[in-house]
């Protein structure tokens, strides 16, 4: 479905990534790992257009979205759930989900989208006319997912969902995410919950310094020694 081939960008002459290659298959959930400063939210700007790579391709459903606006790129089905929730205060809950449905998709099928999204949050429904402002973190975090959600997008992805969000809550966000994955959307999650967020994944990466350093499924990842020490805090 997304394929990143040899992807590099850069800030004001500063290499953020070299050389990055990813893949996503349809319906899969994939999840990149890696400290603060990696490159990871640059990874996720790149795809959804708000930043230009220096060099590389990125194609979706074997189309080239360098070639795209990022407009264009919400249309085919991409949505992005952004690092740091960034839901629209001063609207209501139910504004800031029509907001997500401006795709054609998402205007297509709101009906069914909106009672898909109070399934998975309830407290999202009887929230609804409140100011997104005025919400815990942990509510704005179900408000930016349901905005991603609006549009019935076929890859979704999501930067750091549980930043600053208590252990419990944290919880609660992830069993969403992992039923919005059985439901037939395709994932791609950056977290630094390393542990949990590989466990959901059929596919991890682990980004270090602009570089893809490792790549496999979980229990390749979990047996690597330098993710059980540096991320798993295993020593043994």
């Amino acid at each position: 479905m997304l394929e990143i081939k040899n992807l590099s960008v850069s800030y004001g002459g500063l290499r953020a990534l070299t050389d990055v290659s990813l893949t996503v298959g349809e319906k899969q959930f994939v999840t990149v790992v890696g400290p603060n400063g990696a490159g990871k939210t640059t990874l996720f700007k790149t795809i959804s257009g708000v930043v230009k790579p220096v060099s590389g391709t990125i194609s979706f459903m074997g189309r080239d979205l360098l070639a795209m606006s990022a407009s264009d790129r919400a249309h085919l089905g991409i949505a992005h759930v952004p690092e740091g929730r960034q839901v629209f205060k001063t609207l209501t809950v139910r504004e800031n989900l029509e907001m997500g449905a401006y795709p054609k998709s998402g205007r297509e099928n709101w009906t069914r989208t909106l009672d898909r999204i109070h399934t998975l949050f309830p407290i999202l429904a009887e929230r609804a006319q409140q100011m997104a402002g005025t919400l815990s973190g942990g509510e704005q975090q179900m408000v930016a997912i349901g905005r991603g959600l609006a549009c019935a997008p076929k890859l979704l992805m999501l930067d750091e969902p549980s930043m600053g969000l208590a252990p419990a809550v944290t919880d609660t966000i992830f069993e969403r995410v992992s039923q919005i994955h059985k439901d037939g959307v395709t994932v791609l999650l950056v977290e630094q919950r390393v542990a949990e967020a590989l466990e959901l994944s059929d596919n991890g990466y682990v980004l270090e310094t602009g570089h893809m350093v490792l790549e496999g499924p979980y229990q390749t990842l979990l047996a690597d020694d330098r993710v059980r020490k540096s991320y798993l805090g295993l020593t043994e």
